[in-house]
C-alpha cells in the first residue's frame, strides 16, 4: 500500500505539535500548492522546516515543476530563513539530470550566497554538471560571475579541485588559466590543486611548467607543493629532478617532513642508488622523525634486489618491533 507525501511528512512530526492544527495536518499534500502556502506551513510548524522543503521540492521536480522548486530557497533567504544544502543538492541534481544549465548556474550562486562555504558533494555535482558539456560556455559564464563574489578564490579553488576530482581535467585548467583574465589570480592552494592534478595524471613537464610560473608570480612554495612534486616525480622515476627539488626546498628553508623523505628514499632506491638511500634514512631518524612501515619496506625491498640481505634481515628486525598498534604518520597523506 503506497503512502502519501502528508503520509510520509508524519514521521518527521514530533507527539506535541504545537501552532498547527490536526485538519492542516491530514490535509493531503497537492504539488499545485503554491510556494507562498508552504513558506505559511512551514513559518507555522515546529517540524524540520528542511524536510519539509525537501519533501515539497521533491514532489515539484517529479512532476517536472524544477522551476518553481527552486523559488523556495530564495523566497525563504528573503525571510532569513536559511534551509539546509541538502535542499539545493537536490535541486542541483535534477537540473543536471534535466541538462537545465542556465537553472543550475542560478541555483548554484544562490547557494554560494546563502551559505559561502558549501560542502564537498555540491561541488562535485555541479562539477560533473558543467564538466559533462562539450560547450565551455555555462562554465565560463558561471566563473564570471563567481568572480564578483568576495570568497571568488576559495570558490574556484574548489571547483577546480571537483573538476579534477571527477576526471574533467581540462575543464579545471581552464578555470585555472581564466582566474587572471578576471582580476582573480590564483593563490598557493589554486597552484598546489593544479599540480596535484598534473601530478596524478603523470603530466610531468606540465606540472613543472606551472611550478615555474608559481615561481615567477613570487608565490612561496610550502611543504604540500614540493611534497606533490617530489610524489609525482618520484612515480615517473625522475630521480634526478627529485633530488634538485630535494635541494632546492631546503635551500629555501622548507624542512623535509616524512612525506618528504618516503618520496625521497623509494626514489633512490629504486634507481639501485641504496647507498644514497640509507644515508638519507640515517638522517632522517637523526632529524627526529620517526620512520614510517612504508619506509621500512622499501628499503626492504631495495636491499633484497641489491642481494644485500643482512643488511635487510637486520633493517626487517627493526621494523618488527615497531608497536602492533603504529599507524603510519604519513598515511594522513594517502586522502590528500
Amino acid at each position: 500500500m503506497s503512502t502519501s507525501p502528508v503520509q510520509r511528512f508524519m514521521k518527521y512530526i514530533p507527539i506535541r505539535v504545537s501552532r498547527v492544527s490536526i485538519n492542516s495536518i491530514r490535509k493531503p499534500f497537492s504539488t499545485k500548492v503554491s510556494v507562498e502556502e508552504t513558506l505559511n506551513q512551514i513559518l507555522a510548524s515546529d517540524v524540520s522546516r528542511e524536510e519539509i522543503c525537501i519533501d515539497y521540492i521533491r514532489n515539484l521536480c517529479s512532476t517536472g515543476n524544477l522551476l518553481e522548486a527552486s523559488r523556495l530557497p530564495q523566497i525563504l533567504r528573503s525571510k532569513h530563513i536559511f534551509i539546509g544544502p541538502r535542499a539545493y543538492n537536490y535541486l542541483l541534481e535534477d537540473a543536471d539530470r534535466n541538462n537545465d544549465i542556465e537553472t543550475l548556474s542560478r541555483i548554484c550562486k544562490d547557494l554560494l550566497v546563502s551559505y559561502g562555504s558549501i560542502e564537498s558533494n555540491s561541488y562535485l555535482i555541479f562539477a560533473r554538471a558543467f564538466g559533462k558539456r562539450t560547450d565551455p560556455s555555462a562554465l565560463l559564464n558561471f566563473v564570471r560571475e563567481v568572480c564578483e563574489m568576495e570568497s571568488r578564490v576559495v570558490i574556484l579553488n574548489r571547483l577546480i579541485f571537483a573538476l579534477g576530482k571527477c576526471g574533467y581535467v581540462h575543464h579545471a585548467l581552464m578555470v585555472f588559466d581564466k582566474m587572471p583574465t578576471l582580476d582573480c589570480e590564483p593563490d598557493l592552494v589554486t597552484y598546489n590543486t593544479v599540480l596535484a592534478i598534473l601530478g596524478r595524471l603523470g603530466r610531468v613537464d606540465e606540472m613543472l611548467r606551472v611550478f615555474d610560473v608559481m615561481k615567477s608570480v613570487d608565490l612561496i612554495p610550502d611543504i604540500f607543493t614540493y611534497n606533490t612534486v617530489l610524489n609525482s616525480l618520484r612515480k615517473m622515476g625522475r630521480l634526478d629532478l627529485c633530488l634538485v627539488h630535494f635541494k632546492e626546498m631546503t635551500v629555501r628553508g622548507i624542512q623535509p617532513d616524512l612525506l618528504t623523505f618516503k618520496d625521497l628514499i623509494e626514489s633512490l632506491g629504486r634507481s639501485g642508488n641504496i647507498v644514497e638511500a640509507m644515508k638519507v634514512f640515517d638522517y632522517m631518524k637523526c632529524k627526529g622523525i620517526v620512520p614510517s612501515i612504508y619506509i621500512y619496506r622499501a628499503l626492504v625491498f631495495s636491499l633484497k634486489k641489491m642481494g644485500k640481505m643482512e643488511s635487510a634481515l637486520k633493517l626487517s628486525m627493526e621494523m618488527n618491533k615497531l608497536p602492533r598498534n603504529f599507524v603510519p604518520r604519513d598515511f594522513r597523506y594517502k586522502n590528500g
